[in-house]
Formats: C-alpha cells, sequence, structure tokens
C-alpha cells in the first residue's frame, strides 16, 4: 500500500495528483513543440475541473500562473502571459491603511468625519448649521447605540468640537432640541406606541360590551 506521505509533495492540493502528474510528464518532453502543446492541454483540463475559476477576472492568466506553481517555477514552455517568479509570489502585500478616528470615538464611524470634513468646508449659513445639527443628531444615535446608555448633549458638543478640531463648535447650545431629528423619531415612536395602547384599550372595552349583551340575550 502506498500513503500519500510518500507520494510528491502536491504544489497545489486543490487541482490533485493527477494535474500534478500531467505537469510532471509535461515537463519531461523532449521538444518545446510538445510541452507547448501538453501545457496548453492542461490549462483548458485545470479550467475544466475547477469552473469556479471562470468568474474571477483574468481566470486563465491565473491558470497558467498555477501551472507554473505545480512546475516548481521550472518549465520551458510559450505561454500566453509572462510567469511570475517565485519571489514575486511570496512577497507580502503592503500593509492596508485603515481610516483611523482620533481617541475613543471609534464608534461614530467614518461618514461622521466625512459629515464633519464637509461641514467645515461650508460657508457659514443655515445649510451649514443645518449639516452640524445632522452630525450632531447621528453621533448621539451612535453614541447611544453603542454605548447603551442616555449621553448629555454637552458630551457631544464636546466631541464634536474635538473631532472637528475646534472648527465646529456646538457648546454654545443648550442642547439638541433645535433640531428637529433626533428628538423627532423618539417623540413619533412615543405617539405610536401611544396610539397602539389607545387602539387596544378601546377594542378591549368593545369586546367586554358585546359579551355582556350576548350574555344578556341567552338569559
Amino acid at each position: 500500500m502506498e500513503y500519500n506521505t510518500q507520494r510528491t509533495h502536491l504544489n497545489l492540493p486543490e487541482y490533485g495528483r493527477i494535474i500534478q502528474q500531467l505537469v510532471e510528464r509535461c515537463k519531461e518532453l523532449e521538444t518545446k513543440e510538445e510541452r507547448n502543446e501538453m501545457a496548453f492541454a492542461i490549462v483548458d483540463f485545470m479550467g475544466q475541473r475547477n469552473p469556479q475559476l471562470r468568474d474571477e477576472e483574468n481566470y486563465k492568466h491565473k491558470l497558467w500562473d498555477h501551472l507554473y506553481i505545480l512546475a516548481s517555477y521550472d518549465l520551458d514552455v510559450d505561454a500566453p502571459y509572462p510567469f511570475p517568479t517565485e519571489e514575486e509570489l511570496h512577497e507580502k502585500p503592503s500593509r492596508m491603511e485603515y481610516p483611523k478616528l482620533q481617541g475613543d470615538f471609534k464608534f461614530y464611524g467614518k461618514s461622521i468625519l466625512q459629515l464633519i470634513d464637509k461641514a467645515i468646508e461650508l460657508e457659514s449659513g443655515d445649510e451649514k448649521d443645518a449639516l452640524i445639527q445632522v452630525i450632531a443628531n447621528n453621533m448621539k444615535k451612535s453614541y447611544n447605540v453603542y454605548n447603551k446608555e442616555h449621553v448629555q448633549d454637552e458630551v457631544i458638543f464636546r466631541h464634536l468640537k474635538d473631532l472637528s478640531e475646534n472648527r465646529l463648535d456646538l457648546t454654545g447650545l443648550d442642547s439638541l432640541e433645535k433640531s428637529k431629528i433626533y428628538y423627532a423619531t423618539n417623540r413619533n415612536n412615543k405617539n405610536n406606541s401611544k396610539n397602539n395602547q389607545g387602539q387596544s384599550q378601546s377594542q378591549n372595552a368593545q369586546n367586554k360590551k358585546r359579551n355582556f349583551h350576548q350574555n344578556k340575550n341567552r338569559k
């Protein structure tokens, strides 16, 4: 019995041992014409065995790169794409830069920073004042969702001032009540709840009245 540990190492196990053996056979062919013909046939076979790759961009190029990897970076054929070097394939990708929020304000999100930058660019006037109010209200919503507790408006004003590097300042306001966005939402929810309770109580009263008359008629 032959175990996998005794067999040739698979450079790309997802393609299986059959394709690995075909690649090894391709490398042993004497003429370049024969190797070219077999290499193209192997790439087509790899595409048939892995149809999901066809949904990816430049999947043919990827298949030829995989063929070169299967050949341990040693295959003399006329490929339609330049083969990558082993160093290029093993090169670590550059670190992705993520947007950073100042201090402990991560829960506000990147969109708040973008709105703040937009508000800073606007000239003084009603449009800028309205946008600042919108920003403050959204900051309050985000704060309450993240911290699961009510936050005083002064805290939001202070955070807004810090995030805008003192260029947006609402600390002179008493509260956010001037803006109808945050509080209007809460009022609508409360009104809907009261309306539902009122309708429920009215329905219960009607049911009780109907049951009373039905029982009276039965007597």
